[in-house]
């Protein structure tokens, strides 16, 4: 775990190379979307046709979980989702998973303030349909689930997915490389060449996670702002 302790460059102790990956990511995006949405043509080109194919991608992600009035919040579902897919690396920073679950949790509760007003409590807390009986139960077993368990959820699901897939990719490269230097031993450094080859695998596989957590990331984001402009759930 040592591995993934930084130090903090120009005599500070937050800069570090996790923070500088993050904000390169966030430079990566936003030239990738102002270029993309430069001079836009009826008949796009390859890079225009790429960036609109992630747009809908998302922008269906959007329509299917959020349902009417879902343009509005579109362009909030694409930067979550982009910014998790690129920023595969700082992901496996406790840190910035709270930091993209604390942006997440802002964002479906300020939309069901601003579509409930005070009336969103009761939209959060208390499903429609229950007896009048069970309301001291349920009132704070949503209370919890809504304010509390759902930002907690999500920022333990993207930390533990990316944290785990770098600790497996590191054990593959650190032990294939230890075996295939070891002296006076084929079979060691064999085994160092397959180990090395999973490793590849691995992070292969780890890519395809980085997709995956992306667009679970950005489903639930819009599933919860979802529940929060609905009129029930």
């Amino acid at each position: 775990t040592e591995d993934f302790q930084f130090e903090g460059w120009f005599g500070t102790t937050w800069f570090t190379k996790p923070l500088l990956l993050a904000l390169v990511a966030f430079v990566g995006i936003l030239a990738f979307w102002l270029i993309a949405a430069h001079r836009l043509r009826v008949v796009p080109t390859r890079g225009q046709f790429f960036a609109e194919y992630v747009y809908d991608f998302v922008r269906d992600i959007g329509r299917d979980m959020i349902g009417p009035g879902y343009r509005r919040f579109v362009p909030c579902l694409l930067t979550v989702f982009c910014f998790v897919l690129v920023s595969n690396v700082p992901s496996s920073r406790v840190g910035y998973a709270y930091a993209a679950a604390i942006l997440t949790f802002a964002a479906y509760v300020v939309s069901g303030f601003k579509q409930h007003g005070l009336g969103y409590l009761r939209v959060a807390m208390l499903p429609s349909g229950v007896p009048a009986w069970l309301v001291p139960v349920i009132i704070p077993i949503e209370f919890i689930s809504t304010f509390l368990t759902r930002p907690l959820t999500l920022s333990v699901r993207l930390f533990a997915n990316m944290f785990a897939g770098h600790m497996s990719i590191m054990v593959f490269v650190g032990g294939g490389a230890a075996l295939l230097t070891w002296a006076h031993s084929v079979f060691y450094n064999v085994t160092g060449v397959v180990t090395l080859l999973f490793g590849v695998l691995m992070l292969c596989l780890e890519l395809f996670i980085g997709f995956l957590q992306a667009y679970i990331f950005a489903m639930l984001t819009a599933q919860y702002i979802g529940s929060s402009v609905g009129e029930a759930h």
